[in-house]
């Protein structure tokens, strides 16, 4: 298995993530990333009974994990020398087109984020403070991928993926080893999963260190489950109150993967748990965050992942942009 040593570019027409990330991915990043995103925070929650701490990555720049992948794109590209006149093109539900953005903005390199025409208010407004061009398309993330997609074989921008490329995935696993660098003796890790590039990055990491991966998906949104019982990613119907953020119609190569190793545990959380965990983080813990980050603390809220006695579990709080308004 080769190491990623270099940019890659997605093919038109057929996933990229056939690489199968490896813990040298992820390392690489790390180093490639060190000093341009925020490490991430971590503190105790008062929920679900045991040992259960919060990752807050929703403290990260543009105010999701994405920062961190779309920086390991960019400066992997910009090292290269590989970035067009037309700059970077790249379809989102809103956080990884803010990441792309703002890592591209920082490199002065053009971006052209695609964005389903529902997506929230909040996301675009930010979008063009990065000084992203933004177009909508569509009703779901893959029509604004398809539009993307037509772009990018027209105008030469380069294509990023909000989820289904090996940079994008490194750079995601890179917040499992900031965890571990304070909690130490970390047994569970807890994540949300959309197409799967925060999972297969940080489930890579975490086998790595013997930690074991809990991956949930909204029961409206389930691309991995359907991934796995397939044997092969395949397309999902998206229905959620998380699909803003985890509404992929399907898995990435790179995460169906992972979740056929050793140490990993999947689940499915109703939209009622989702938005019961989400208001139980703004009651008890006066954080905001998007339904996407509340999908893998409803697990625990939930009962679909009961821990052990005396296991020391984390949760992934990956976004926080959304409107605060919807918790008043």
């Amino acid at each position: 298995m080769r190491a990623l040593t270099g940019p890659r570019t997605p093919r038109r027409g057929r996933s990229d993530s056939v690489h199968q990330l490896t813990y040298g991915d992820i390392k690489a990043a790390g180093d490639r990333i060190a000093g341009r995103v925020r490490p991430v925070a971590v503190a105790p929650l008062d929920v679900a009974g045991g040992e259960v701490w919060a990752a807050l990555e929703l403290l990260q720049h543009t105010g999701s994990f994405k920062a961190r992948g779309a920086q390991n794109f960019v400066r992997a590209h910009r090292e290269a020398g590989t970035f067009p006149d037309a700059g970077v093109t790249i379809a989102s539900g809103g956080n990884a087109g803010l990441a792309c953005a703002w890592a591209a903005q920082e490199q002065g390199v053009r971006a052209t984020v695609f964005l389903p025409e529902n997506a929230p208010a909040v996301k675009v407004a930010r979008l063009r403070g990065y000084g992203a061009e933004v177009r909508l398309a569509g009703r779901e993330y893959a029509e604004a991928l398809a539009a993307c997609e037509e772009f990018a074989a027209s105008s030469g921008a380069l294509a990023s993926h909000a989820y289904d490329h090996p940079l994008v995935a490194a750079g995601a696993g890179t917040l499992l080893d900031e965890i571990r660098r304070q909690l130490p003796d970390l047994d569970t890790v807890v994540v949300s999963v959309g197409g799967g590039g925060l999972f297969a990055g940080v489930a890579t990491a975490a086998r790595e260190h013997g930690v074991r991966t809990v991956a949930v998906e909204p029961e409206g949104s389930q691309a991995l489950h359907a991934a796995v019982a397939a044997g092969r990613p395949v397309d999902v119907p998206v229905d959620s109150v998380a699909a803003d953020a985890l509404g992929a119609r399907r898995a990435s190569a790179a995460a169906l993967w992972a979740a056929r190793q050793d140490g990993v545990r999947t689940a499915l959380v109703a939209d009622s748990e989702i938005v019961r965990a989400r208001r139980l983080l703004w009651d008890g813990h006066r954080l905001a965050v998007e339904h996407a980050a509340s999908t893998a603390l409803a697990a625990l809220t939930g009962g679909a992942y009961r821990p052990a006695e005396g296991e020391r579990v984390c949760v992934v709080l990956c976004g926080a942009n959304t409107d605060p308004g919807t918790l008043a």
